[in-house]
C-alpha cells in the first residue's frame, strides 16, 4: 500500500468537511444517524484511539446504550481478558458473589488496571445491571464478554475450578497437565522467555489434549448434571482455548518470523465467532447482535493502514471478511488533551499531555472543523481530493511517549476505507481510574521540549 505525502487541509476542503459533520452535542438525537447506518447489521465494532481518554468511553457507552434499547444488542465484547470479564457478566446478569459494580470489576488487576476499571467502565456496568434488572425474559439481557488472551493463569485456574466442582479425576488431570506451566510462575512473557532462550519445553501438547477432553466431555458433563448451566461449559470451553491460544502467542512472542499481533487478533476474532455460535442457538430466528469494543488499531480494516503491508490482520478485517454486509466499524479521533496511559510497560499509571496532531494527520485534518465534537461517514472524506488522501493517524495505546511521538504513534491509514464511521472530539480529558494516585493527580507538567520533534 503505497500514501502520498500530504499537509494541512485547504480551505474549501475544511469547509466541505464542516458541510458533512453531524454535530455532537449530548442531546438525544446525537447519533440517529449512525443507528440508521447501522440498520440491521449484527455486528457493530467501535474503537479508540487511546486506551485512557474519557470521552471515547462515555461516547462508546452512548452508542451502545442505543444500539441496546432500539436495535436490539444483547453482547457486549471487549479488549480484556475473558476470565475477568465474564466476572462482570456474571454480575450483570444478576449471578454470582459480587454486590456492585465496582466489586464485579475487581478481576481486572493485570495492567493496565486502568482500561476496565475506570468511571466510566463503572457507570456503564451500573447501567447494565440497573437495564437487566428490569428485564423478564433471559434472552433479552445484555451479555459481558471478554475476547483476549492474555489471562494465561487465570484461565488455568478456572478451568480447574469448574472441574473441580463436576469431575474431581478430570480436574486432576487438568492440573497434572497445566503443571507444564508451573518452573517459570504461568508468566506468559517469562514463557516466552524460557522458551526462546532453551530454558524450558513448550507446553504446546498439554494444552491441546485438555481442550480436547474439555470438549469431550463437554456433553457428559451436561448430560449428567443438569443444573450446570451450559454458559459456564461455555465459559470453562473458552478458558482452555484461551490456554491453548496464549501457549501459543507466548511461544511465538520472541520469533521475528511470526506475528504475535495476528496469533492474538486471530484469537479474539475466533472468541468473537465462537460467542456469535453460542448464543445464535437461543435465538435461531432473529440472530445475536454483537458490540465490540476495542482499540481503533484492532477495529480499523488493516487492510487500509500500513500494518497489512506488514502482512499484519486484526478483528476488523476478518469481521469484514467473515460477516459480509454484516459489520459497521466505527473509529474515534481526538485533537489534543489529556490522557491516562504510562511511560513503560508496567509503569505507574499517569496522566499526560496529548500534544496536538501533526499538520500532515487526520487529527489535524479533522480539527480544521470548527466543530469541537462530531461523526461523520468516512465515505464521505472521498467526495473532496484534498481530503481523501491517505494520511497518518495517532494511535495512542496504554504507553504514550510525546517525545518519540512520530516514531511511537503514527502510521499511515486510509480512513476512507479502514473505518464506516469517523467521531472526532477535538479535545479531551483522561479517563479517570477508580484507583488514583498522586502521580495521576498531579498530571504532567508544561511540555517544554522542542515541538518538532
Amino acid at each position: 500500500m503505497s500514501f502520498e505525502s500530504v499537509t494541512a487541509v485547504p480551505t474549501h476542503a475544511a469547509e466541505a468537511l464542516a458541510r458533512m459533520a453531524r454535530p455532537v452535542t449530548g442531546a438525544a438525537e446525537d447519533y440517529d444517524g449512525v443507528l440508521g447506518l447501522v440498520g440491521d447489521r449484527r455486528l457493530v465494532l467501535i474503537g479508540e484511539a487511546s486506551h485512557g481518554t474519557h470521552e471515547f468511553y462515555r461516547e462508546r457507552a452512548r452508542i451502545t446504550r442505543r444500539l441496546i434499547d432500539e436495535l436490539g444488542f444483547t453482547v457486549v465484547a471487549v479488549e480484556g481478558d475473558w476470565p475477568d470479564a465474564y466476572r462482570v457478566n456474571r454480575y450483570v446478569m444478576g449471578m454470582g458473589g459480587d454486590t456492585s459494580a465496582d466489586e464485579s470489576l475487581q478481576g481486572f488487576r493485570r495492567f493496565p488496571t486502568w482500561m476496565w476499571r475506570n468511571r466510566d467502565v463503572l457507570s456503564f456496568v451500573q447501567w447494565l445491571r440497573a437495564r437487566n434488572d428490569a428485564q423478564v425474559h433471559p434472552a433479552t439481557k445484555v451479555r459481558f464478554y471478554g475476547l483476549d488472551l492474555y489471562s494465561l493463569r487465570a484461565s488455568i485456574e478456572a478451568v480447574i475450578d469448574y472441574l473441580e466442582r463436576l469431575d474431581p479425576a478430570a480436574a486432576e488431570r487438568a492440573r497434572l497437565r497445566y503443571s507444564c506451566f508451573d518452573h517459570i510462575g504461568v508468566d506468559g512473557q517469562a514463557y516466552g522467555y524460557a522458551l526462546a532462550t532453551g530454558a524450558a519445553d513448550p507446553c504446546e501438547r498439554q494444552v491441546v489434549d485438555q481442550l480436547l477432553e474439555l470438549r469431550r466431555q463437554g456433553e457428559v458433563y451436561l448430560r449428567r448434571d443438569g443444573w450446570v448451566a451450559e454458559d459456564e461449559q461455555f465459559y470453562a470451553e473458552q478458558n482452555a482455548e484461551l490456554v491453548r491460544d496464549a501457549e501459543e502467542y507466548y511461544h511465538q512472542m520472541y520469533r521475528a518470523d511470526v506475528s504475535s499481533w495476528n496469533l492474538r487478533d486471530g484469537h479474539m476474532s475466533r472468541t468473537l465467532d465462537a460467542l456469535i455460535e453460542h448464543l445464535d442457538r437461543r435465538a435461531p430466528d432473529t440472530g445475536t447482535k454483537v458490540v465490540v469494543w476495542a482499540h481503533n488499531s484492532h477495529v480499523g480494516d488493516a487492510r487500509a493502514t500500513d500494518m497489512g503491508t506488514r502482512g499484519e490482520l486484526n478483528i476488523g478485517q476478518l469481521a469484514r471478511q467473515g460477516h459480509s454486509g454484516e459489520v459497521l466499524l466505527i473509529g474515534f479521533s481526538t485533537y489534543a488533551g489529556r490522557v491516562t496511559a504510562a511511560s513503560d510497560w508496567g509503569g505507574p499509571t499517569e496522566r499526560k499531555r496529548v500534544r496536538p496532531g501533526r499538520a500532515d494527520s487526520y487529527e489535524a485534518m479533522l480539527h480544521s472543523v470548527d466543530i469541537p465534537r462530531y461523526w461523520l461517514p468516512a465515505d464521505a472524506l472521498a467526495i473532496e481530493d484534498a481530503l481523501s488522501r491517505a494520511r497518518l493517524e495517532r494511535a495512542i495505546g496504554v504507553i504514550y511517549r510525546p517525545q518519540t511521538e512520530l516514531q511511537s504513534h503514527y502510521f499511515r491509514a486510509d480512513l476512507t476505507r479502514q473505518f464506516d464511521v469517523v467521531v472526532h472530539l477535538d479535545h479531551t480529558r483522561a479517563v479517570e481510574p477508580l484507583e488514583r494516585t498522586p502521580l495521576w493527580d498531579q498530571g504532567e507538567p508544561p511540555e517544554t521540549y522542542p515541538t518538532g520533534l
